[in-house]
């Protein structure tokens, strides 16, 4: 019985701990995204050191877009036309990033984020923690 107990103490402490996301948070979504890690369901993580490509997020009143970008050696980043449109969906104690395109429509959680890391779960339960990136952009 005891180790019941404290087995639902520890999973209670650790749901309690997990961030909630506001509708103020969700401005912190703009900018410019590095992924740092990738976390599969099997246990397996994939660290990234040097990234070819970033994602840029651009969201006003929970629609925006996303669209990879690449950085150059000068501190600035380079993209071309095509994007991703973003919905932002509340639900519950869940936040979605519900994106389309001309050919397709997905989902995926945003399981945290702060001024310069989130981390963003997809339907096949990897995990994307990511950090922020500088702020500028060339055309």
């Amino acid at each position: 019985m005891k180790n019941v107990l404290r087995g639902l103490f520890v999973c209670l402490f650790l749901v309690s701990c997990q961030q909630k996301i506001t509708p103020e948070d969700i401005k912190k979504l703009n900018g410019y995204w590095e992924i740092e890690k990738v976390s599969f369901k099997e246990g397996e993580d994939k660290e990234f050191k040097m990234n070819e490509n970033f994602d840029f997020f651009e969201i006003t009143n929970n629609k925006g877009i996303r669209r990879k970008v690449r950085p150059q050696f000068n501190g600035t980043f380079l993209f071309n036309e095509d994007y991703e449109n973003v919905k932002v969906r509340f639900k519950e104690e869940h936040v979605f990033l519900d994106y389309s395109t001309a050919y397709a429509k997905w989902t995926e959680e945003l399981i945290s984020i702060s001024e310069d890391a989130m981390v963003i779960k997809n339907d096949q339960n990897k995990e994307y923690q990511y950090k922020k990136a500088g702020d500028q952009l060339i055309y």
